[in-house]
């Protein structure tokens, strides 16, 4: 059941932006009330009383007694201007409200447990897409706000208006699943994103060139030729060097190595005198 808060206000005689001026000079706010099927009436109201009310939020979804001269009209604020410079109270506008009538309102959205989400905590920012909402409802049922809890949404992540319960007889009016709030990664997140799958590309070529290189490695190279079988054994001798292998048969003294010209020269022979 919302509540009807009570406001005061005093019949203007004149219309116009001549009356209007004066009554502002003179400290009072114009406004009119209309509908019900009831002829508009031309009020003002006190410039404090009404600007206190206009800032303290929800003031175009609350219901208002407006007490005029005695005459109580309820009434829910459909309408304000302010100044463009000083951002006073400069018109207000009242529709009549029936008992138990539906009208149409914007509420806001209002957005739950920020600090717990965990795109905020990576660095991320809130973005509220939709501000209001347009609803239809009981005008003794205007919910206060649409709360949206985002506690579990991470970057680049949203809340539609299909993750919030509404209250009972509140009935949406936009068209489709709209997008309420999403979370925005910080600045220089996409290079953050792009640097880390290079590294990781990176990475898993180098790990492609290792395992190329050992399987290359297991292959043992063949040397023919007539000067081949000890150059075998010498280039086995340096690759099995270090790493577990089968036992080879043992080498003559006279074919031991390292080879002093190389594993591919024969040794010199030695001139008759």
């Amino acid at each position: 059941m919302a509540t009807v808060q009570e406001l005061k206000a005093a019949v203007r005689p004149k219309g116009g932006k001549g009356a209007s001026r004066a009554a502002r000079i003179s400290g009072r706010i114009p406004g009119v009330i209309y509908g019900d099927n009831k002829p508009p009436l031309m009020v003002t109201l006190d410039h404090a009383e009404l600007r206190k009310r206009i800032y303290a939020g929800r003031f175009l979804t609350t219901l208002f007694h407006v007490d005029v001269d005695g005459t109580k009209h309820r009434v829910i604020p459909r309408d304000f201007q302010l100044d463009a410079i000083k951002d006073l109270p400069m018109h207000v506008d009242f529709l009549r409200v029936a008992e138990g009538a539906t009208i149409r309102v914007k509420v806001a959205v209002h957005v739950l447990n920020a600090d717990s989400s965990p795109g905020v905590k990576r660095g991320g920012a809130v973005n509220i897409v939709t501000h209001t909402v347009n609803v239809e409802c009981p005008a003794e049922s205007i919910p206060e706000s649409i709360d949206v809890d985002i506690s579990d949404v991470d970057i680049n992540h949203s809340k539609h208006l299909s993750d919030v319960k509404l209250p009972k007889g509140v009935r949406v009016l936009a068209q489709g699943d709209i997008t309420l709030v999403t979370v925005v990664p910080p600045s220089g997140y996409a290079e953050e994103l792009k640097a880390a799958a290079a590294a990781t590309a990176a990475a898993a070529a180098h790990g492609r060139r290792q395992r190329q290189q050992r399987r290359q490695r297991r292959q043992r190279p063949v040397v023919a030729g007539t000067r081949g079988a000890r150059a075998n054994e010498a280039i086995s001798e340096h690759w099995y060097r270090g790493r577990p292998r089968s036992p080879l048969p043992p080498l003559h003294l006279s074919e031991s190595l390292p080879f002093p010209h190389g594993p591919l020269s024969d040794p010199p022979q030695r001139r008759a005198p």
